[in-house]
């Protein structure tokens, strides 16, 4: 299991269409992939549990992979999350 805390910096934070992207993004790899922020932990492959994080930009979050693929998992997220999507 990796763990990596990370700063958001998508300008318009995780609103739908990020956290769609978002989704895709998580489900391209076969580990288990969650994000926490405070005391909720949601599977990052669920667009429903991603809606309840209601993170913005400059929020920092934890992203948790497990699996056969976590480091590129733990990569690609965090490489989606500290880029700058309009």
């Amino acid at each position: 299991m990796l763990k990596e805390s990370v700063t958001i910096q998508i300008a318009s934070g995780l609103e739908t269409r990020p956290i769609a992207m978002l989704v895709q993004v998580a489900s391209q790899y076969r580990s288990t992939v969650h994000l926490e922020s405070g005391t909720k932990k949601v599977n990052a492959k669920s667009i429903m549990g991603m809606m309840t994080l209601g993170l913005d930009n400059g929020e920092s979050v934890t992203v948790v992979t497990e699996g056969e693929d976590e480091a590129e998992a733990l990569q690609g997220l965090k490489e989606y999350l500290t880029q700058n999507h309009s």
